[in-house]
């Protein structure tokens, strides 16, 4: 499969071609790109063991692909599992705790830098 970021009027990724996608990455990235449109940003990330993650410039959303743990949000924690959605709004702290080997999240980011303010 290319490594090239996919663009255009439709996309399909299933969550195996994503996970293999992220098993040919360098050694340590732990997410990858899969598709831009606009400001849309589409990306997999399967962090192992620990989730080092900082606050983003951009909205984003995550799609719990498989696996489970606890999203901590700034503010509190609550579990997720595969199915779930969950909402960060630019600029906050937020990462994932104690999840499973299998752990792997969609991740989309979009909008403006510093996010889309009401």
């Amino acid at each position: 499969m290319s490594q090239e970021l996919a663009t255009g009027d439709a996309a399909h990724w299933t969550l195996a071609q994503a996970a293999e996608r992220l098993a040919g990455a360098p050694r340590g990235q732990h997410s990858v790109p899969l598709f831009r449109h606009g400001t849309l940003l589409l990306k997999y990330y399967a962090p192992p063991g620990t989730n080092p993650q900082t606050p983003h410039a951009q909205d984003e959303v995550y799609v719990v692909a498989r696996g489970e743990g606890v999203f901590f949000d700034g503010e509190s924690r609550r579990r997720c599992a595969a199915g779930d959605l969950l909402f960060v709004v630019a600029g906050r702290p937020h990462r994932f705790e104690d999840f499973s080997a299998d752990f792997g999240v969609w991740v989309m980011f979009y909008g403006p830098v510093n996010g889309e303010r009401p």
